[in-house]
């Protein structure tokens, strides 16, 4: 049995994420991947970059600082690979370039800026094939903060997928016209209309949230009328009364309504009744990625 453990920097629009999963090969047997610890820390660069194009001085310090608590954590857990990618806030600041360059001088972090069709390639490649039954088809739903990732997923196949500026971060600064959402609802209903039963697959920390407060077991799936009722739910709570009485993080009670507002109209265009939530991100993605590239270049060296 080999044990070794990985890591993974989401930097997100909303929030900025660190997952070390522990790997665990046996012979003969499927590889485990086992979450060892997450942790998220809230530095909003959406807020900054949506708005001004820029991330300011005082959040690229707090990212720098986060970057280095996070090199402490992995070297405390024996992290023996990790890779850092950043998302839509960083590829669409004018200061991204800038600022990948000052985290890696401060921290020896290098960051790799990806695109939509990229993140939703990594997500991709997690463990969402498993989950996914052979003559079923799904649409998987990844809301952040900056942008949407939508992938059809039909008979274990992926069929397509396209990311659009619909992020919840945006959402809240009112900063996504109409025209945004028309197209979404567009591109879900054109790729969908062949598919006579589809279900969704909701991704992101909200979705996260809304099935941990329904109290459902793991592996079961939330219905449109449990989305739409929670949704008219959470409106008629005060942001206060969301963070008090609902118990949410305060930078998550105000972007729930927005999340949940993508997972509805999603599910509504594409005619889903129900979404699955399996709790997989682009962190999950990323350890598998790395996972896959030490397999590929192993075998490489084994045969030559």
């Amino acid at each position: 049995m080999k044990i070794q453990k990985y890591g993974a920097i989401d930097i997100g629009s909303n929030a900025v994420r660190l997952l070390i999963a522990t790997i665990i090969e046996r012979e003969g047997q499927h590889t485990l991947f086992k979450k060892t610890s997450l942790v998220r820390v809230p530095i909003r660069l959406g807020e900054d970059v949506f708005q001004h194009q820029n991330i300011t001085d005082e959040n690229t310090q707090r990212l720098i600082d986060t970057m280095n608590a996070f090199k402490l954590l992995m070297k405390s857990h024996k992290v023996a690979k990790y890779r850092a990618c950043a998302t839509s806030a960083m590829r669409e600041a004018e200061n991204g370039i800038d600022i990948v360059s000052k985290v890696y001088k401060k921290t020896a972090i290098s960051i790799q800026v990806i695109d939509g069709n990229d993140e939703a390639a990594i997500i991709a490649s997690t463990d969402i094939k498993d989950l996914i039954m052979v003559d079923k088809t799904f649409l998987y739903v990844d809301v952040g903060g900056g942008s949407t990732e939508f992938t059809i997923f039909s008979n274990g196949n992926t069929i397509t997928s396209k990311s659009f500026r619909l992020g919840t971060v945006r959402l809240l600064n009112n900063m996504v016209s109409d025209t945004i959402w028309d197209e979404v609802e567009e591109w879900i209903k054109k790729e969908t209309k062949h598919y006579s039963k589809i279900s969704l697959i909701g991704s992101g920390g909200n979705i996260n949230s809304i099935f941990k407060q329904s109290g459902k077991a793991l592996g079961k799936s939330l219905s449109y009328i449990y989305m739409a009722n929670y949704y008219e739910l959470i409106q008629n709570y005060s942001y206060e009364e969301r963070v008090v009485e609902m118990d949410m993080n305060p930078d998550r009670a105000d972007v729930i309504i927005h999340a949940t507002r993508i997972y509805l109209s999603a599910m509504k265009w594409s005619k889903a009744r129900k979404i699955l939530v399996p709790k997989i991100g682009l962190s999950d993605g990323i350890i598998k990625s790395l996972y896959k590239e030490e397999l590929a270049k192993n075998l490489e060296v084994s045969s030559s």
